[in-house]
């Protein structure tokens, strides 16, 4: 595990970025944290160090569930806050996204802990401050303790 203060959005996206840089095929990153703890914002860093294009504005797919974004790697983009029970997550086939050739990251991913494979890397946000967030980076399995070690 690795926790680090952010002192502001910026910051947390530039915590992210680094990690986006690392992902690759397959990689799965489940983000939890009460509202507005900046669980989009790091998603906007990941989506940078995927290579999204910075035209592209990475909002929370709260409505949809799922937004799709292109980089060097696809960035499927899964906020599941409004999500009532796994039938719902099963109806959309997010097997075919989590075990795809993009890098899933799922906003509000304690709602689906019996989906998650036992391989992924969980990001906690707390409020700290107005502006400042506790980040700790949680891996779950060898390739994501590999990747921790390398931030």
């Amino acid at each position: 595990m690795a926790t680090f203060l952010s002192r502001s959005p910026a910051q947390t996206k530039a915590l992210a970025k680094k990690i986006g840089k690392l992902l690759g095929k397959g990689d799965i990153v489940g983000l939890v944290g009460e509202l507005g703890a900046g669980k989009t914002v790091f998603v906007q860093g990941l989506a940078g160090g995927l290579g999204v294009s910075s035209t592209e504005y990475v909002r929370s797919p709260s409505f949809v569930l799922l937004n799709i974004y292109q980089g060097r790697l696809d960035l499927y983009h899964f906020d599941l806050y409004r999500l009532d029970n796994l039938t719902e997550l099963e109806n959309i086939g997010y097997k075919e996204y989590f075990y795809g050739q993009g890098v899933t990251a799922i906003e509000w991913a304690e709602k689906i802990v019996p989906a998650l494979p036992a391989e992924y890397l969980r990001i906690e946000l707390y409020h700290q401050s107005p502006e400042e967030r506790i980040v700790k980076l949680i891996p779950k399995g060898k390739r994501y303790r590999e990747l921790v070690n390398r931030i």
